[in-house]
């Protein structure tokens, strides 16, 4: 199953309708067009009348909504949830559609002023909420979290959390606590996770991250010393991976996975 490619995105724009991105709790709706999926239109379906309108980096009007626990759904429609579209969706889409859920998820949780407890009210224009009597701003949450390679020659070291799908392992990642670079975040979530020192940190690219409103920052990183000590509240299992026999990996759409075959490029044999 597949959404309608770009192209055809784009073609919508153009004869002036937007994409609607219909919420119920944590799943999209989607309408199943023949053998594939597509995102409804505005106007498509008798949508809800509370909700927003936000652009985007593909030039399109979208518009982001909840969906009440009475809403008629037609026959044609489908929900599903972020992590079930992964590999269904390209990467622009699937971004967008990350976007409208955490769009979606910040203006449901800031009605109320967080200093005052009057009601907010839309900040002309930008995405932010403004208090009528203290004037408190407010803008949509980001959790920035490092996620990173450690690399020793052919080798990579994964992990594993007890959460993620049977045999899969995945790159190391965590949270930045206040106060520190992202730098100090990379070198200080490897030691905490599995008592391992790097060197050589090096900026890799970034990735939005809906669940629920995490950015994403990737690096690279080369082995320093220590010997692998898993977390036990955090990790599961962690180990050496040769390039040639890695196990189970992340879906191609996550940085995890891009930083990954990043490490594969970089270590072809001559």
């Amino acid at each position: 199953m597949t959404l309608m490619e770009n192209n055809k995105m784009q073609n919508i724009t153009q004869k002036g309708k937007g994409l609607a991105f219909l919420i119920h709790e944590d799943r999209l709706l989607l309408m199943a067009d023949g053998a594939s999926l597509r995102l409804p239109l505005v106007g498509e379906l008798p949508a809800p009348a509370t909700g927003r309108w936000f652009a985007n980096h593909l030039r399109m009007d979208c518009f982001v909504c909840p969906i009440p626990k009475e809403f008629p759904l037609p026959d044609a429609a489908r929900l599903l949830t972020l992590r079930q579209l992964f590999d269904l969706i390209d990467d622009h889409l699937y971004i967008l559609a990350g976007r409208a859920v955490q769009i979606l998820n910040w203006d449901l949780s800031h009605q109320y002023c967080g200093c005052c407890a009057t009601p907010m009210e839309e900040k002309k224009g930008e995405i932010a909420k403004i208090c009528p009597s203290c004037n408190a701003i407010s803008y949509p949450r980001l959790s920035p979290a490092v996620i990173m390679t450690v690399e020793r020659d052919d080798e990579i070291l994964l992990g594993r959390s007890p959460h993620f799908p049977k045999e899969m392992y995945s790159t190391l990642a965590g949270f930045v606590e206040p106060g520190e670079t992202l730098e100090q975040a990379v070198q200080r979530e490897i030691r905490e996770e599995v008592n391992v020192e790097v060197e050589d940190v090096r900026y890799f690219g970034s990735q939005p991250w809906p669940f629920p409103h995490s950015l994403m920052v990737g690096f690279t990183t080369r082995y320093a010393g220590g010997d692998i000590i898993p977390d036990p509240g955090e990790i599961e299992d962690a180990r050496w991976f040769h390039r040639d026999a890695l196990p189970k990996l992340p879906s191609r759409i996550s940085i995890a996975r891009k930083l990954i075959d990043n490490f594969l490029a970089r270590t072809l044999p001559n």
